[in-house]
């Protein structure tokens, strides 16, 4: 069982052990310079044909730390999957899920604003027409915005609604750019779609 350590924590006197990573001498003992967990290296078995005894090699003490899964945030020009939580006139709010295919620990916030959801007729959108509250969206962040959200767009063909379920609950499939259908009932939705890549 590893032993959790802090630095200027005793490891073991130099005669017992030699010092590893995260370690430092200091007169006859071995101290922990970062905080972690000892580990002991025991060393290899000599093999020689002499029948002299040799000195036996010391065992190597280190302090690991422990893995910290690298903080994956947010960028301009990242692609992003979010999930529609809020859709008003001009805005569609949403919690952005992923950033390329890794999933985010921490929570984020996106806004995709009227003017950033197609190319074209930026002017004529209607937002409840492209989103809706539950979908889920591939968009490009295109600026860090404000303090409590990211900006994102759609208006690539290849952004918009990858997955969304109509008011019966059943997955929809697209069946152009701007609307999906429900296999069930057949019902056809309005939705800015993505294109398959």
């Amino acid at each position: 069982m590893s032993t959790a350590v802090v630095p200027g924590m005793r490891l073991g006197s130099i005669s017992e052990y030699a010092s590893g990573e995260g370690t430092y001498v200091s007169g006859n003992d071995v101290f922990a310079s970062v905080a972690g967990f000892k580990h002991v290296t025991e060393p290899e078995q000599i093999a020689t044909e002499s029948t002299k005894p040799q000195a036996r090699p010391k065992a190597i003490v280190s302090v690991e730390r422990p893995q910290q899964k690298p903080n994956i945030v947010p960028a301009m020009n990242s692609v992003v999957l979010a999930q529609i939580t809020k859709v008003t006139p001009r805005f569609a709010h949403a919690s952005i899920l992923c950033v390329g295919d890794k999933p985010l620990s921490e929570q984020y916030t996106g806004t995709i604003k009227s003017t950033d959801v197609r190319a074209a007729q930026t002017d004529s959108v209607e937002m409840y027409k492209c989103f809706r509250p539950g979908d889920i969206v591939r968009a490009e962040v295109i600026s860090l915005g404000d303090a409590r959200s990211y900006y994102l767009s759609t208006a690539k063909n290849e952004y918009g609604v990858i997955f969304a379920k109509s008011v019966s609950g059943v997955t929809m499939v697209p069946i152009s750019w701007n609307l999906m259908q429900c296999p069930k009932t057949k019902i056809k939705e309005f939705r800015k779609v993505a294109k398959t890549m």
